[in-house]
């Protein structure tokens, strides 16, 4: 559960400091850039848990 809060924790601070030195977001400008990188995650995240690694 630590891992996810320092995950939020860590996302938020990137956007934070992305927006206070007005750099552009690490972040695809278009949704299905953004749903191509949800997508690579879950199935990340599936994989993991389907090989038996997952926690």
């Amino acid at each position: 559960m630590s891992a996810a809060a320092l995950g939020i924790a860590l996302g938020f601070g990137i956007g934070a400091g992305c927006r206070w030195f007005d750099l552009p977001l690490p972040a695809p400008p278009r949704l299905v850039g953004a749903l191509l990188v949800v997508a690579m995650t879950v199935g990340f995240l599936g994989t993991d848990l389907a090989l038996g690694h997952g926690g």
